[in-house]
């Protein structure tokens, strides 16, 4: 197949990727881009003469050998559906890359703590001497690797539900599944089909591969899970297989992390010894309970990366008291009651809101007799916090939503309250 004719629909981080790694490995090939957005940075593609047409619903696809399909693209585009009415096979990025390399594969899923797994599995591989890529939905795209990686490394990728729900042949020598929350449903339009896309990572594992898996969580042990491979369970009461008392990651959510990382690690492996020196070692990921600024006494921590209820409450477990937490953010369909009840029982002081979630959250706060401030947008939220906080409090950003109603991403989100941090009065 590496002589045909490919589309790559969604030119953006992955799309200029894909469309590079065709023009790049499979030189026989034709590949063309496609968009139906506007404004968009194609200079990636100029440099290399891959054609490309942006700004229309469709192209033509009759004879295509396959259409890669963007991780951000729903499977309901009209492209997308004329692909495959027309018998024309559709891949995901991840699939591309998978086809492209012959390294072995960790991939690692769950609906929170993949990226904070994914680096570690890959300190864990590199403590133990072994070549290792890190890549995938962590931000460096997995068709960026082909032609430019050690044959023998071992490829670490956080794969999210949308690279997951195209893959075919794409086989993970060892898979991790985190946890299953509610997320994306406006994508999926259910849980059902959220964890069908999830569990997409076991299907082609063989008797030979390990499964990881979190026996805490009640969907998973529930579920018909596909795929030969070896399960292996871990929880958070086998804390004693980690060194996790000298952890450079704190709370009951990176305790799971740090456990799955272990045996992902192991099943390679990599010692124990080795596995907890680079668990001491540990810098979590930017945005991941980041503490940005300490001032006059307050912390203030940036959590962006949450962007779903579940996140936010393993947040509220790596602290003892005195949280000033501001929650809200773009809505994805989830529901909040659980997370007002955390609220309600946990070590929080004050709970500022912003967004387009505000009155939603707002209402299963009033339920339950929280108390609230109606903020609006993150500045006067960091601002408010700020001046409520004695010494010893954290101001914590861990919004529980996604950021688009207010910001690019959830990176952009966490930068904003990272200079806000550095400039509030804090006390006043």
């Amino acid at each position: 197949m590496r002589d045909g004719d490919y589309l790559v629909v969604g030119l953006r981080r992955s799309g200029l990727a894909s469309c590079e790694a065709i023009h790049r490995l499979w030189p026989g090939a034709s590949v063309r881009g496609f968009d139906s957005g506007t404004g968009l940075d194609t200079a990636r593609l100029d440099a290399i003469g891959v054609e490309y047409v942006t700004g229309q619903d469709e192209v033509p696809v009759a004879g295509l050998t396959a259409l890669i399909k963007s991780p951000g693209v729903p499977g309901e585009a009209p492209v997308v559906r004329a692909a495959r009415a027309a018998g024309v096979p559709v891949w995901g990025e991840v699939e591309l890359a998978h086809r492209m390399l012959s390294n072995p594969f960790v991939g690692v899923t769950g609906t929170n703590g993949k990226t904070t797994t994914t680096e570690l599995i890959g300190a864990m591989l590199r403590a133990g001497g072994l070549p290792v890529e890190v890549a995938g939905n962590i931000g460096r795209a997995l068709t960026e690797l082909p032609g430019r990686i050690d044959p023998d490394a071992w490829v670490v990728a956080e794969l999210s539900s949308f690279q997951l729900e195209d893959i075919d042949t794409f086989h993970a020598e060892v898979a991790v599944v985190l946890n299953i929350t509610p997320d994306h449903i406006d994508r999926h339009g259910s849980l059902d089909a959220y964890l069908r896309a999830k569990l997409r990572l076991l299907e082609n594992q063989r008797p030979e591969d390990v499964a990881v898996l979190n026996a805490d969580d009640p969907i998973l042990r529930a579920g018909d899970l596909p795929g030969r491979g070896r399960r292996e369970w871990f929880s958070r009461d086998q804390s004693d297989r980690i060194d996790w008392q000298h952890a450079g990651i704190r709370g009951q959510h990176n305790l799971e992390n740090a456990l799955a990382a272990a045996l992902a690690a192991e099943a390679i492996g990599v010692s124990l010894a080795d596995r907890d020196r680079a668990l001491r070692d540990f810098i979590p990921p930017p945005h991941r309970l980041e503490v940005v600024a300490t001032r006059d006494g307050v912390s203030f921590v940036n959590d962006s990366k949450a962007t779903n209820p579940e996140a936010a409450m393993m947040a509220l477990t790596a602290f003892d008291d005195g949280i000033r937490l501001i929650l809200g953010g773009s809505l994805k369909g989830a529901s909040f009651a659980e997370l007002a009840e955390a609220v309600a029982d946990g070590p929080v002081a004050g709970v500022y809101l912003i967004g387009q979630a505000a009155g939603t959250i707002a209402t299963e706060l009033d339920e339950r007799g929280v108390a609230h401030t109606d903020s609006g947008d993150l500045p006067t939220a960091v601002a408010q916090a700020a001046a409520d906080a004695s010494p010893g409090d954290i101001v914590l950003l861990s919004p529980a939503c996604a950021s688009f109603d207010q910001f690019r991403d959830y990176e952009h989100r966490g930068d904003e309250f990272r200079r806000l941090a550095g400039e509030v009065p804090v006390g006043v």
